[in-house]
């Protein structure tokens, strides 16, 4: 039954123990770590300053927010700016794991972010602009899904469960500003 000439699935127990130790001071990186770390950290921390950018953009309408249907729409920014504030947390201790250092620093941040700043005059202009950012940070997390690949699983994951939520807003974006805009809604008679 058991083939003698198979390699076997894991590296033996003793060499998996050397190595632990070899370079015990790079924590979470060991050598079976086969991203590029200098890259993964500048894509991270592109990320991490899309999320703080959405954060913000996301308060911002939560108190800007004003009119007939302005209540439950705010609460719905606020929800959303304390999910990206999550995931701008997840990401710094990814960054943090990989011996990086997250980049909060207010200058350059919108260079840094995928997503850009606009604050819409309208309740309708502001839904709208967060839907766009959302499409923004959908495709760009998308890029990086394909680029962590099995090189590095952990950060793939991340982004993964981060992209999972960022659909989910995007659709909630959509359905408000349908909802609130008729003549915005998809013409699906063509289908």
């Amino acid at each position: 039954m058991n083939d003698p000439t198979a390699t076997p699935f894991l590296t033996d127990i003793k060499e998996i123990q050397r190595r632990a130790r070899e370079h015990v001071m790079k924590g979470a990186v060991t050598p079976q770590y086969k991203g590029d770390l200098k890259l993964t950290e500048k894509l991270l921390n592109e990320a991490l300053a899309t999320e703080i950018v959405c954060t913000l953009r996301y308060r911002r309408h939560h108190y800007m927010a004003s009119g007939i249907h302005s209540q439950s729409v705010a609460d719905e920014f606020m929800e959303h700016a304390l999910e990206e504030q999550e995931h701008a947390d997840w990401i710094a201790e990814r960054i943090r794991q990989l011996g990086g250092a997250p980049n909060f620093s207010p200058e350059g941040l919108l260079m840094r972010s995928r997503a850009q700043y606009a604050e819409g005059v309208t309740l309708l202009d502001m839904i709208k602009e967060d839907l766009i950012a959302e499409r923004i940070a959908i495709e760009s997390y998308l890029e990086m899904i394909h680029f962590f690949g099995d090189s590095d699983p952990t950060s793939r994951r991340l982004m993964e469960k981060i992209l999972e939520v960022e659909e989910e807003h995007a659709d909630e974006l959509a359905n408000l500003l349908e909802t609130l805009d008729p003549q915005k809604a998809p013409d699906t008679s063509k289908h």
